[in-house]
């Protein structure tokens, strides 16, 4: 009997157990479509493998389809996700083109049985996808130089997770402990995280459009070097299938990518960079200290703290710096200086000598497209990338733990990042932004001359100029090989400027040093995390060691002597009928694109109805089921075979869903209706 609480309200209630459909189930849907429509579910029915036991009839676009939801769900765990998706399980898997819901227990066993080639697979479809489609010429947005060279600029950043172990007991009446995340976490730097083991997951954003190129984890610090190449692969690629030149990639690093080994390796891909330099070791060069004698090239003060820098604009480090080989670099050299605080203390970033703070920026763009204040600048605003970030942990943190198996970890963030860029393609289909053109800087000023100076251009060339000659790069002889252990003969020198050791494990330049000689030294280091593990540890490290403290080797260049070269003489400068021009930033507003899309879908009503099949007009009383040899022979089935074990088929239940609140231009992007267009 209904219950009365005002003369115009009626509450009743009802045993009967009745599920709300999920607010998050109509994005799954328009997702799936989008999938579907474009081929990509069909590319990863064929291209995305993973053969093991246990795995029952299910397959790994199966699963795929899972972590697709889950990414769109914004569940904070497997667990709540699988609560809201089961009594909507078949309709769900329908949306995919598969019949039945795999379990969690099943989800969980294929991501820790997910192996490279499956993993490297996924990252292949995800990328051609990206390059595929998405905008193209101007609509990608640009930093217009003042030269009027566009260019796309790339952050590239490692962000990591810390994960807590409590202390566990330790004694002989117990089992050996064991912990879960032992191969996706190794200690490091923890940065402001909580937490006693880290996995660092080094990603690539097209900062114009806000777009995710791909990501790569290790455990503990990582392996930057290595991830650094992986990534100016996905971007060379990206900018080919653009159509846009190698050179018009310009990477935004930090600090901890300015070393001239690691820059040298974005050279050889061709791409540009402008990175924070951390060899302070420059400073003291003759060549920057008398620059720093001179006037300064600009003064930039930051609008916020009010703090002034002085730039000087040092010029090319390979027209001073002999290169040593296997490292050539080819950048501008730019330094800063401010006023040191009171407090030497709060100096977190630079290089105070005496009542000055110095920092280094070093670009490959010329002088010309890129004044100092430019690189200056443009560096400043890398924080953007930071919010990025942030935005990406609020909507859908793909740093929570969905699997202790590192293939596994990665393969649902890299299925999380391709939510991302759906999110903005379909957003940016349904609302149709226009580019955001900013004003960045005024046009630059002509360089006055220092008076009393007369100006560069004018000078006349020395005929001559002295350059020190360097030999090959030589593994040092060590002592070590008298105590039984690994000397620097033991070690292979690569071709790509890094170090083999003799357990196949790659060591990588770590700092560059000029002895008293005239030499110059290179020292490389290993991971911890290989040194840690590895058999040949005692032969290597000595045989006490813990494996705390990696190996280090140090390869020497010879300084052969010095020799006299014709000096060029700088290239005059094109005229032009203008001036330098002002620059300008285009781009896409991606975090309005992504949340209006979300939003938007989650406030309107999804209906789902199942529909009855028609009674057939003529009904077999047995159907007999005609075995194969093969079957019989339980022999092992192709990946045809496999992938149609759980494919919707003719008695899988058909359903109707409707979308509201789909605007029309979506729909046919889609290839759905619209009752608008009827």
């Amino acid at each position: 009997m209904p219950v009365a609480l005002s003369p115009s309200v009626d509450l009743h209630t009802d045993p009967q157990n009745v599920p709300s459909l999920p607010d998050w189930f109509g994005e799954v849907a328009v997702l799936a479509r989008h999938l579907t429509h474009r081929g990509i579910l069909d590319v990863l029915c064929h291209e995305v493998h993973l053969a093991r036991g246990r795995m029952g009839d299910y397959e790994a676009i199966d699963f795929a389809a899972l972590l697709f939801g889950y990414a769109v769900s914004g569940e904070p765990t497997l667990e709540a996700y699988f609560e809201r998706l089961i009594p909507f399980g078949q309709p769900f898997m329908v949306l995919f083109g598969r019949e039945d819901l795999p379990h969690r227990s099943s989800l969980s066993r294929f991501l820790a049985a997910v192996d490279e080639p499956c993993l490297e697979a996924l990252r292949s479809c995800c990328e051609h996808d990206l390059a595929q489609r998405g905008p193209t010429g101007e609509e990608s947005g640009g930093l217009f130089d003042r030269q009027r060279q566009r260019l796309l600029i790339f952050d590239v950043d490692g962000t990591r997770q810390a994960a807590r172990q409590r202390p566990l007991a330790t004694s002989t009446d117990l089992p050996a402990p064991h912990r879960r995340l032992v191969s996706v976490c190794a200690p490091g730097y923890t940065g402001r995280k909580r937490g006693e083991v880290v996995r660092t997951r080094t990603t690539i954003l097209q900062a114009h459009l806000q777009q995710w190129l791909g990501t790569f984890g290790h455990a503990g610090n990582g392996d930057y070097g290595a991830e650094l190449l992986s990534a100016c692969r996905v971007i060379a690629d990206y900018l080919r299938a653009k159509g846009l030149g190698l050179s018009q990639g310009l990477l935004r690093l930090d600090g901890l990518y300015g070393t001239a080994s690691i820059l040298s390796l974005i050279q050889r891909y061709g791409l540009g960079f402008v990175v924070r330099g951390r060899d302070y070791q420059l400073l003291d060069h003759p060549r920057v200290q008398e620059r720093l004698q001179r006037p300064c090239d600009q003064v930039l003060e930051h609008p916020e703290t009010q703090v002034r820098r002085e730039l000087f604009d040092v010029g090319s480090i390979a027209d001073w710096l002999e290169p040593v080989p296997g490292l050539e670099l080819a950048c501008r050299v730019i330094v800063t200086r401010r006023p040191a605080p009171d407090n030497p203390e709060k100096v977190a970033v630079g290089k105070l000598i005496g009542h000055h703070v110095y920092e280094l920026f070093l670009t490959s763009h010329s002088a010309q497209g890129l004044s100092a204040a430019d690189v200056v600048d443009l560096y400043h605003q890398r924080g953007a990338f930071e919010q990025v970030l942030s935005d990406e942990d609020q909507e859908q943190d793909p740093d929570r733990w969905c699997s202790c198996m590192p293939c596994g970890q990665e393969f649902w963030q890299i299925i999380s990042q391709w939510v991302w860029n759906l999110r903005l393609e379909l957003g940016q289909v349904g609302q149709e932004p226009a580019l955001r053109w900013t004003h960045w800087a005024d046009p630059a000023l002509p360089v006055q001359p220092v008076p009393g100076e007369e100006p560069s251009v004018g000078e006349v060339p020395v005929e001559e100029e002295t350059v020190d000659l360097y030999g090959p790069l030589e593994l040092s002889r060590e002592w070590a090989k008298a105590r039984g252990r690994f000397a620097g003969q033991d070690f292979d020198l690569r071709d790509d400027g890094t170090v083999e050791c003799p357990a196949g494990k790659i060591m990588r330049p770590r700092e560059r040093r000029t002895l008293p000689t005239g030499d110059v030294r290179i020292l490389y280091t290993a991971k911890v995390a290989d040194c840690r593990g590895c058999e040949l540890a005692s032969q290597c490290l000595g045989s006490g060691a813990s494996g705390t403290q990696p190996r280090r080797v140090s390869a020497i260049s010879k300084l052969l002597g010095q020799h006299r070269r014709p000096k060029q003489a700088p290239e005059p400068a094109a005229e032009a009928t203008t001036g330098p021009q002002a620059l300008l930033w285009c781009d896409r507003n991606g975090r309005r694109l992504r949340r209006r899309f979300v939003s938007l879908l989650r406030r309107q009503c999804v209906t789902i109805t199942r529909m009855v099949p028609e009674e057939p007009t003529a009904v077999l009383s047995t159907q007999w089921h005609h075995w194969t040899r093969a079957e019989r022979a339980h022999r092992r089935q192709d990946w045809a075979d496999r992938l149609a074990r759980n494919a919707s088929h003719a008695d899988t239940p058909h359903y109707s869903f409707t979308l509201f609140g789909i605007v029309p231009a979506l729909a046919a992007y889609l290839g759905l209706p619209s009752s608008a267009a009827a």
